[in-house]
């Protein structure tokens, strides 16, 4: 049932940025901060990183509030090669209210298909969020 629940719409200018980001030509790793318009039940951009390491990361987000994150990664793989893999990681952090992580959670899957994501990924705690955790999570993906 969860599945089908929607809370929030995404922001027509989210959804063309996410779209831009996705077919960006830089190398470096960047991410998109989304966060949701309690007001008006509306997924929207909350901050742009460029060149910011996974532990960066996660100081930028909030200890008490979940956010949306579409981390653009250079990923080095063990034969040398190297891809920017697009991963989606939502920080729900205990301690939220439970009606913001009702409308993250209920929000989730209709961010995730808007900007057709795969490497889905779910933190409950920011300092989760090391370079160690996301080469572990997209060592999956090989």
């Amino acid at each position: 049932m969860s599945e089908s629940l929607v809370v929030c719409e995404v922001d027509g200018d989210l959804v063309k940025k996410l779209r831009d980001f996705r077919f960006r030509k830089e190398t470096s790793n960047a991410a998109i901060i989304v966060k949701i318009d309690k007001d008006r039940q509306l997924v929207v951009l909350d901050e742009e990183h460029e060149d910011v390491s996974p532990d960066e990361l996660k100081d930028e987000l909030p200890e008490r509030q979940p956010r949306f994150v579409v981390y653009s990664y250079k990923y080095q793989h063990d034969d040398g090669r190297v891809s920017y893999p697009l991963c989606f990681i939502f920080s729900s952090p205990v301690g939220c209210k439970p009606e913001q992580q009702m409308m993250y959670a209920g929000s989730k899957n209709k961010l995730v298909q808007t900007v057709e994501l795969t490497k889905v990924f779910e933190i409950r705690n920011t300092e989760d969020l090391t370079e160690e955790w996301l080469r572990e999570k997209l060592g999956f993906f090989r």
